[in-house]
Parts: structure tokens; sequence; C-alpha cells
């Protein structure tokens, strides 16, 4: 009688923590449709496991605030609360313009000495909770993604975090929409760099335009020629002063620092 050989695939995937391509992108559908994964940007949802935020997670972003925005466009469009605290820079229209929904957004740019607390709390009953962690003390970070973890809140940080889910870097291009020293900033291409811990590990990377001259996030038409990561691109000698407001919005945040204070990290 002959042996059945059993597909080297098939035994691999009965291994315990292996699975097969299509049980992976079932298991992200139906995270998807039960509501444990919010929604990103087509354009983003290669670079996240389960194609978008899983509930639970912390994501730090590094290096780009219109990538932050982009992140939270989609979930929020579909009826998500956001809310971001500690990052007086960050406004309502420069959010509008990457599409975010607004009228669900709660901004709470100084919370002093109550920062653990305010965080707390919106972990408690808000999707997604915006962050930059500014002085904050490791254990307090890693307090707040538990928490996050609980309540199935999604923790961004705007930088590095403690132990993130996900991290995401963005190496940025040009700005395109000058000509002949006038004009507006319009687009620019970056490359976006994904890594983290678990379904994240395996490296990613994904060219893509952000901000649009929408205002949102698309696929490169090109490769972008990026700027080193985490390295400010500075504005070219004769760009007149007056810029849109998302590139006001991303360029203030490389300021000198807003500092949390000592006591609100405890």
């Amino acid at each position: 009688m002959t042996a059945v050989v059993e597909p080297p695939v098939a035994r691999l995937a009965a291994l315990p923590g292996v699975s097969t391509a299509s049980r992976v992108a079932a298991q992200a559908a139906h995270a998807r449709t039960t509501g444990r994964v919010l929604p990103v940007s087509p354009a983003l949802s290669g670079l996240l496991p389960a194609s978008g935020l899983r509930r639970g997670s912390t994501v730090a972003v590094h290096s780009s605030t219109s990538l932050l925005l982009a992140l939270l466009a989609e979930a929020t469009a579909a009826g998500s609360w956001a809310a971001v605290v500690g990052v007086p820079s960050l406004g309502v229209a420069a959010a509008a313009e990457h599409g975010v929904a607004v009228s669900r957004l709660a901004l709470v740019p100084r919370p002093g000495a109550e920062y653990p607390a305010v965080m707390a709390a919106l972990l408690d009953g808000v999707d997604l909770v915006v962050t930059e962690p500014r002085s904050i003390q490791p254990s307090i970070a890693r307090r707040l993604s538990a928490r996050a973890r609980h309540r199935g809140a999604v923790l961004i940080s705007l930088g590095p975090w403690p132990a993130a889910d996900v991290e995401l870097h963005c190496a940025r291009g040009r700005w395109s929409g000058l000509s002949q020293g006038n004009g507006h900033l319009e687009s620019r291409p970056v490359v976006v760099h994904a890594a983290g811990r678990g379904a994240a590990a395996r490296p990613l990377s994904a060219s893509l335009t952000l901000p649009t001259p929408a205002g949102r996030v698309a696929p490169a038409l090109v490769d972008p020629v990026a700027e080193p990561m985490g390295v400010p691109v500075g504005v070219p000698v004769g760009v007149p002063s007056q810029l849109t407001r998302a590139e006001a919005a991303e360029e203030t945040l490389a300021a000198p620092p807003h500092l949390i204070p000592e006591e609100a990290v405890g």
C-alpha cells in the first residue's frame, strides 16, 4: 500500500503558530469585519498587521505629522473617535486637510501634571489616543500601553515609545509645488518603513506621496529620493514664507519641544 505523503506546506501549516497566507488573510478580514481592527487608507494597509490599526496595540510614528494624521483619517471617517494629548502644535485645520473627521477629534494640548490621568481616561473611552512622548518615563509609557491593550484602544505615539507593537519611520523626499521660486508647497514623496514585534516583526517599506495635493496619502508614482530617516527637510533658499497649513503644522513640530512637566510622569 502506497503511503500518502503530506505536502510540505501542509506539514508546516500544522505546526503551532504557523499560518498559510490564505489563513492570515482570512483572519485579517475577520478582524476588520468584527471591529477589532480600525481601517486605514489602502496606501498604508500593507504596512500594518491585519491591514489596519489593531485594537489594543501601540504604534510609534517617527518623523512625520502627516503620516500620523493619515493614520487617523480613515478610522475617524468610518465613525471612530480620536483624541490628541500633549501635542499643542497639532491643529484642527491641518487634521481636516489630511482627511481626519474633526467632529470626532478631541484635543488636549497641555494636560500638565494630569497627563497620566488624562491619558488613562481617554484610553478607557476613545478608539484612538495620540500623544507625544516628551520626557515621559518608561514605566508610565508601559502602563499606558497595558491600559490600551486591556481597553481595546489604539495608542499612537508621535515619536519613540517603549516596546511599541509597530514602528513607522518616514524618510521624506523633496516638496513639489514651487515654480521659479514661488507658489505653495503641495506634496512630496516619502518612503515609510514599518517594523515591530509579533505579526509586525517582518520589516516592510512602501513608497508613498504624503501628503498629496489634496492632503491625503497615495502610492507614489515614482520612487522618491528620500532624505535620511529622522532628518528634517530644510526649506530651500528662495522658498516663500507662505506655506500650506499642512506643511506649517509639520514644520512647527520640528521646533524646540514642549516638555511635559516632571510631575506629570510620576
